[in-house]
């Protein structure tokens, strides 16, 4: 789950100039569509450049955390996994869904793996309820239900799940930067978190998370394309002059130090170590099912919003707004979903930064041919993605929290506080109780009380009192005796 700045509008081109001829342009219907092979390529490489940064920082996210037994995941195997799920889903949603939607491991949905499933499980286990997450997506468009269980969910509590994932991750990359610490249990206070260490900003590793984050910020305001990856590699850069030149005793996962060989052979080691059902031995039926409700969640409405904003931009959208073989695209993005879990690189779904490829031009799935042949080509260079500290990559949780937040908050309506307090309460006990999980379980718990509570209960959707009931339920368990 990711936001980039607004796509700028393509170069004036005759539609069809330089397109593609023959079985090419038959199959992705470039002319048909009024692009030409030189603004699909244009758009693959730009939306490629827009997202790439998701190499680096989806490593860091799910490296930095252990299992329940104390178990960590290689940062290089999480390159090639992170890499080769990218590039072989958005082949797979150009060559068969024929449109510009990128796809790579989304940013929320990571959080949510490393932070709430692997604490309670091993590895294998947490990336098996991803997969199921994604059987459960396909199925769901399989039968029809997938927009109506969309539907189901009030379009206020919609954008505030996707508000809360924002908060979320953006305490994260404060966290994971050292810009914000935990103050231990020995101080004896109330008060959990502190600035820098101990209650002040010190050292180099600090500043270059700093100067990323006001660089990130600027290039933004800017409406510069491919901000994101440009201050992470801008700031990897300033890191590794200042490790060279400076006495730092240590810059937490990665050390800036440039690899004697930047190409090395991809890592395949974490593929296909999967556990379907050994989560639910761990942690029960119960959790274990709100966990893979929480995971499809969090991806759930987030690529729904996704993939028909970017194919609105696109112009392949019907004059009602429709557009035409969605269930084909959705169910591509629910194998992703899979395939991201299978791969251990967490659920992968689609990228709001294809907007930029649809800003060249880019109107087919040939775009994504592009943009996943370069995510190919990306398997090589890990030597080059490790190198990256946490320090240069967390701005862009920032960023995108901040984006998430800006294009969101407006939409929900505060006036009417049957909406609008449950909206509150999930965007905020996501970040603090640290858990997804938590915001949208005491979000429609709210929600389905206060409807009640108005008088308004009929306009709750049956469904949202089934999961409601079972959330509840969930933290009644401990009071029960039943955990």
């Amino acid at each position: 789950m990711s936001t980039s700045a607004p796509a700028k509008a393509p170069t004036p081109e005759q539609p069809g100039s330089g397109a593609a001829s023959g079985a090419l342009d038959r199959y992705f219907r470039i002319t048909e569509r009024g692009s030409t092979l030189s603004r699909e390529i244009r758009g693959g490489f730009a939306t490629f450049f827009a997202m790439a940064y998701i190499i680096v920082l989806n490593p860091i996210i799910l490296g930095s955390a252990k299992d329940m037994y104390g178990n960590q995941l290689d940062n290089g195997q999480l390159v090639t996994a992170t890499a080769l799920t990218a590039a072989f889903t958005t082949l797979l949603m150009g060559v068969i869904g024929n449109v510009p939607i990128a796809l790579a491991a989304g940013l929320g949905v990571n959080s949510v793996v490393a932070l709430q499933l692997a604490p309670r499980m091993s590895w294998p286990d947490a990336m098996g309820m991803v997969v199921l997450a994604g059987f459960v997506v396909m199925l769901l468009v399989a039968t029809g239900l997938r927009e109506r269980v969309m539907n189901a969910v009030p379009f206020g509590l919609r954008k505030a799940i996707a508000i809360g994932i924002g908060l979320f991750i953006m305490l994260i990359g404060l966290v994971d930067s050292g810009f914000v610490s935990r103050i231990p249990d020995a101080a004896q206070t109330t008060v959990p978190l502190q600035l820098g260490t101990g209650g002040h900003l010190t050292g180099w590793p600090v500043l270059v998370f700093i100067l990323g984050a006001l660089l990130t910020l600027a290039l933004i305001v800017r409406k510069v394309p491919g901000a994101i990856l440009i201050s992470i590699v801008a700031m990897t850069v300033v890191a590794v002059v200042i490790n060279a030149v400076a006495d730092i005793p240590s810059w937490g996962l990665t050390t800036p130090t440039w690899p004697g060989n930047p190409v090395a052979t991809p890592d395949f080691g974490l593929i296909g170590e999967v556990s379907l059902f050994g989560g639910f031995g761990k942690v029960g039926v119960l959790t274990g099912v709100l966990f893979v409700f929480t995971v499809l969640l969090s991806c759930f409405f987030d690529a729904m919003g996704t993939i028909m904003g970017v194919s609105d931009e696109a112009k392949l959208t019907d004059g009602e707004g429709q557009m035409p073989g969605i269930n084909k695209v959705l169910f591509i993005d629910g194998v992703a979903v899979a395939a991201g879990g299978a791969s251990s690189s967490s659920a992968t779904t689609a990228f709001v930064e294809s907007t930029a490829g649809v800003g060249e031009g880019a109107r087919t799935g040939f775009a994504n041919v592009v943009t996943g042949g370069l995510f190919a080509a990306a398997l090589f260079l890990t030597p080059v993605a490790t190198m990256v500290p946490s320090q240069a990559a967390t701005p862009a949780l920032l960023a995108v929290g901040f984006l998430i937040l800006a294009g969101s908050v407006k939409e929900i309506d505060w006036a009417d506080y049957t909406i609008a307090v449950p909206a509150f309460v999930t965007m905020v006990m996501m970040p603090f109780t640290y858990s997804i999980t938590n915001g949208i379980g005491m979000g429609f718990i709210t929600f389905a009380v206060l409807r009640l509570a108005a008088g308004r209960g009929r306009e709750v959707p049956p469904a949202m009192y089934v999961v409601a009931a079972v959330f509840a339920f969930y933290y009644l368990m401990p009071a029960l005796g039943l955990t």
